[in-house]
């Protein structure tokens, strides 16, 4: 998923990492050049689409504007880090 809007200098990484740590999610998120954040995310469905619907406002410093989201198949991954 990419995210788009205020959502760099505001922890979306950090608060990311840990809503996928408490839902038991995999994959990564990591600022992107152009001010976006983009992530990827693995896990039971139901814990995904948590994560994503939390995505869609980030924290509370945060400041969202638009989600593009992407389906595609799983790589396997089996822990969340922030990428730098």
């Amino acid at each position: 998923m990419i995210v788009e809007g205020f959502v760099q200098g505001v922890s979306f990484r950090y608060y990311t990492n840990r809503q996928a740590w408490q839902l038991g999610v995999a994959g990564w998120v990591r600022n992107l050049p152009d001010g976006r954040v983009e992530a990827v995310f693995e896990g039971e469905e139901a814990a995904v689409n948590e994560i994503v619907s939390w995505c869609r406002s980030g924290p509370s410093s945060a400041q969202v504007d638009d989600v593009a989201i992407s389906w595609e198949e799983p790589e396997g991954l089996r822990s969340f880090e922030v990428r730098i």
